[in-house]
């Protein structure tokens, strides 16, 4: 059964909405997860400069630098899958020390 020109026309704009469909969807979903990971960096940030400024003990900050940069490096990835890979602006943004970044990517068991 051959398809007239029409009809292959009207398929292949019907594919291309459906991709178009999906599409939104993803970009959508890359959104939501990319503005999650950015609070909970806000959130690791906020507790990390809320401990300076009491006092605690030096394993105690550990721990909290340590959650920082998981969750810094979670964002990381966010906004790399979202096509952004300069981080710089967000480093500052977010006032992430030095002693985060160094320590994103190691893994402790």
């Amino acid at each position: 059964m051959a398809m007239t020109v029409a009809e292959i026309a009207a398929l292949k704009q019907s594919l291309q909405a459906g991709f178009s469909a999906i599409e939104v969807e993803v970009q959508g979903e890359k959104a939501a997860s990319l503005g999650h990971h950015g609070r909970q960096v806000e959130k690791a940030m906020a507790a990390l400069r809320a401990f300076d400024a009491g006092k605690g003990s030096a394993e105690e900050r550990l721990k909290l630098v340590k959650a920082g940069a998981r969750e810094v490096w979670s964002y990381f990835v966010q906004r790399e899958l979202c096509g952004v890979r300069d981080h710089r602006e967000a480093i500052r943004i977010y006032g992430i020390p030095n002693e985060v970044l160094v320590r994103l990517g190691a893994m402790e068991r």
